[in-house]
């Protein structure tokens, strides 16, 4: 997900009494902002970077299967979406907001920097009718084949379309035909090594707790209440933003695995250490600026330094209590999705999906219900507008959040990963996102403000209507790209950049309304904890979206798939089946949305 701004009122009336004229500025901005807009973008530049790497790294250096490494990662994503409320609680309560995101711009170099230190790559076996056999792996003209090593033979492995695997002899024919569930791959990895990766991924989760929320907070004391410069302000900010996503998706996947066939980069170390040296240059333009950001983010009024401290040492206790939820979640048992009551679907979640989901469905009906009782009518209509959305927002998000795990994987096995004619790797498949952003950002806010001076601007629930709808619509465009492979079994790059122009016209229909309707919709006495709500909600789409991401698991060797048909069909299977239901459900919300906007009484 790029992130997008997130805008306020654009009626609301110039009750600034700064005049722009009398201070030092940025293109019309303080120019502190230009000091935070660097800041944003290289803390962006890290996260991103770090983001391309992680599911291709967990796959193809720990070679977990598709469904651990699938699993890790939503779980990691949504711990990054849900650790900024305690960070934005703390910093507003007792840090202040600069020396939260100095903390967390720190605690998130650190883990960047413990990421490089991967140790040798995992060992690939397979254990086949309960005897494990060595894996050896072999490249000739660019292409890489497993062997069963058997002893003085070698055997390749070739997976069959109807599941069984085929174990192949020098003369190509098969020696041995293994039966469909006889044949399971995994690698022999350190567990050193996988504990200092974990590590790594709790103290990014922590340290962006801290940064994500505070930064922002920054930029808003720029500017004085009513001052109309905020909105172009954070506009500015978010475009920093996404330029560092845009940079780091591309140039840190280009050092750690090179350019496919042409070099082979400088290792995984090369593109994580990349993304620690852009988090390091955040950590700089704060730490020394000069004192041009004295006045802003300062510690609140009466708390005493020597707590800052504490704070510090009780947030790392973080660390070691997510890397108790990262273990839960790979030792799991697969879900059985749609056994039983949702009672018990949610009891058989790992701990960080019971926490989350758990937390989620509680607090939804438990704020309605508290709404009803305690609020007026209208109030009551306009918070359970905001639970509607919130929850079709959960939807959006998990399909959307396919970007840095499914999709990225079948980038790697099966896409024509060449641009005009010049290779790229699958990580950088994931700057299509941020580029679209970055280009269609701008055109799509001048027609809403066009459309909105005609009176003729969409409400929120068809926005995000629509948005269900092009997440959807974004995924048939793909599996109907891949009606057209050859006998190689890989789409063309422009039928998965399509998908992602698609999604990111999607992404902008909803993500920069998401933060302005809640806060809006909300009773002013518990608007702080709606924010909350709206937060817990993505992060519970991130957890969901490695769930989506586990069904789509291919049967991997060696981290390389045996059958590149059966991986297109399974991607394809499960991509028309979460198509079907997005537009489903954005064709209901459309239906909803007369309703839900008599609910929201003129909010816009």
């Amino acid at each position: 997900m790029v992130d997008t701004p997130t805008a306020d009122n654009r009626a609301e009336p110039d009750i600034s009494h700064v005049n722009p004229a009398d201070e030092k500025t940025w293109f019309g901005h303080p120019r502190q902002l230009a000091r935070l807009f660097t800041t944003e973008m290289w803390e962006r530049f890290g996260y991103y970077g770090m983001r391309a790497l992680l599911t291709l790294y967990l796959t193809q250096h720990f070679l977990f299967g598709d469904r651990a490494a699938t699993g890790l990662y939503g779980g990691y994503t949504a711990l990054v979406y849900l650790t900024p409320l305690v960070g934005g609680y703390l910093a507003d309560q007792y840090l202040g907001s600069k020396r939260a995101v100095k903390f967390g711009a720190i605690l998130m170099a650190l883990g960047y920097f413990t990421l490089c230190f991967g140790g040798e790559a995992a060992k690939p076996y397979a254990t086949i009718d309960g005897q494990r056999y060595e894996v050896s792996v072999e490249r000739a003209n660019g292409v890489e084949t497993r062997y069963i090593v058997d002893g003085a033979a070698k055997l390749a492995i070739k997976g069959n379309d109807d599941g069984t695997v085929a174990l192949l002899g020098a003369d190509g024919q098969p020696a041995r035909t293994i039966a469909k569930g006889g044949f399971a791959s995994d690698g022999a990895r350190s567990p050193f090594y996988t504990t200092l990766m974990l590590i790594a991924l709790c103290m990014v989760s922590v340290g962006n707790g801290f940064f994500k929320p505070n930064i922002s907070t920054m930029v808003g004391e720029l500017y004085a209440q009513g001052d109309r410069r905020r909105d172009s302000g954070f506009t500015i900010f978010y475009m920093g933003l996404n330029l560092g996503s845009l940079l780091s998706q591309f140039l840190c996947p280009l050092l750690a695995v090179g350019i496919p066939g042409v070099w082979d980069g400088l290792g995984w170390w090369a593109g994580f250490g990349l993304a620690a040296v852009g988090m390091l240059l955040s950590w700089v333009l704060v730490q020394f600026d000069g004192g041009r950001l004295n006045g802003y983010g300062e510690q609140p009024a009466g708390q005493p330094a020597n707590r800052t401290l504490g704070i510090y040492a009780a947030a790392l206790i973080g660390i070691p209590l997510f890397y108790l939820l990262f273990v839960n979640l790979m030792n799991s048992a697969e879900s059985t999705a749609g056994a039983g009551s949702m009672v018990a679907y949610v009891l058989a979640l790992p701990l960080m999906g019971k926490l989350l989901f758990g937390t989620f469905i509680i607090a939804v009906p438990g704020i309605l219900i508290w709404s009803f009782v305690s609020g007026s009518r209208t109030e009551f209509q306009m918070m359970l507008a905001a639970m509607v959305l919130i929850t079709f927002n959960v939807v959006f998000w998990t399909l959307f959040e396919q970007a840095g795990s499914s999709l990225t994987l079948f980038a790697d096995r099966n896409t024509d990963l060449h641009v005009f004619g010049y290779p790229i790797s699958a990580g950088q498949t994931q700057t299509f996102n941020a580029l679209f952003i970055v280009l269609f950002a701008p055109i799509m806010a001048a027609m809403w403000t066009k459309l909105a001076a005609a009176g003729r601007e969409p409400s929120i629930p068809v926005k995000f209507g629509l948005a269900l709808m092009g997440v959807g619509a974004g995924f048939l465009f793909l599996v109907w790209g891949s009606s057209f492979v050859g006998p190689d079994f890989k789409v063309g790059i422009w039928w998965l950049a399509g998908l992602y122009l698609i999604h990111s016209l999607a992404e902008l229909c909803i993500s920069p309304v998401g933060l302005s309707m809640i806060t809006k919709l909300s009773i002013a006495r518990i608007v702080g904890l709606m924010m909350g709500v709206w937060f817990l909600s993505i992060s519970v789409a991130q957890y969901f979206a490695g769930m989506i991401a586990q069904v789509a698991s291919v049967e991997t060797v060696g981290g390389q798939v045996t059958n590149l048909k059966v991986s297109l069909d399974t991607y394809n299977g499960v991509f028309t089946l979460i198509a079907e239901w997005a537009i489903g459900l954005g064709i209901v919300l459309l239906l909803l949305s007369w309703p839900l906007k008599k609910w929201m009484h003129g909010v816009k």
